[in-house]
């Protein structure tokens, strides 16, 4: 049948597995995870494999028999949700597969900030700030979870409890007062 007679719309955009909500790896970073992260990450794909990606071939089958495709809600919008299934399911594969699992609890220098620290921070209002550094696909910011590529992190590796750092925003250079750092037992 000729495309131009198919509702479905080929976007061509199967190759791109990435989502929007993720952001992408700086080029010749690693994935640095932590175990939680990771097995939250695979949690996941079991879940898309096991559970919800068999529960929509069924429906598509079901709905596929029915006859009509072409105004045939419960088949267009299956097919539709198994492509956004596959796509994720790829994507999962593939940063699983380059995942590197830290585990914060064995870092030797504790008194550092590291991958999985949690630090507790004051700006120059006066404000403090909880956050822990953890990975990409793993960060939360509205819950204190940065990732460790972000500005802030990248301003707080290495520091210690009563550094000073140095931040830089597009609003200007702002000070940040390292007040605890701590990582998980």
């Amino acid at each position: 049948m000729n495309k131009a007679f198919v509702k479905e719309q080929d976007s061509g955009d199967d190759d791109d597995d990435m989502p929007e909500s993720s952001a992408a790896l700086p080029a010749g970073t690693r994935n640095y995870l932590t175990p939680a992260g990771y097995e939250a990450l695979r949690q996941e794909l079991s879940h898309l494999m096991t559970e919800e990606r068999p529960s929509i071939v069924q429906i598509v089958s079901w709905a596929a028999s029915n006859g009509d495709r072409s105004e045939n809600g419960d088949y267009l919008y299956g097919k539709k949700r198994l492509r956004e299934i596959d796509r994720r399911m790829r994507f999962l594969t593939k940063r699983l597969e380059l995942a590197e699992v830290v585990d914060p609890a064995s870092q030797p220098n504790k008194d550092q900030v590291f991958f999985g620290a949690t630090v507790v921070y004051s700006d120059k209002s006066g404000h403090e700030h909880t956050i822990t550094i953890v990975g990409v696909d793993e960060a939360d910011p509205l819950n204190g979870k940065i990732s460790w590529i972000s500005p802030v992190a990248r301003a707080l590796i290495k520091a210690r409890e009563g550094d000073t750092v140095t931040l830089r925003t597009p609003g200007g250079i702002e000070e940040l007062d390292v007040l605890e750092v701590h990582y998980p037992a």
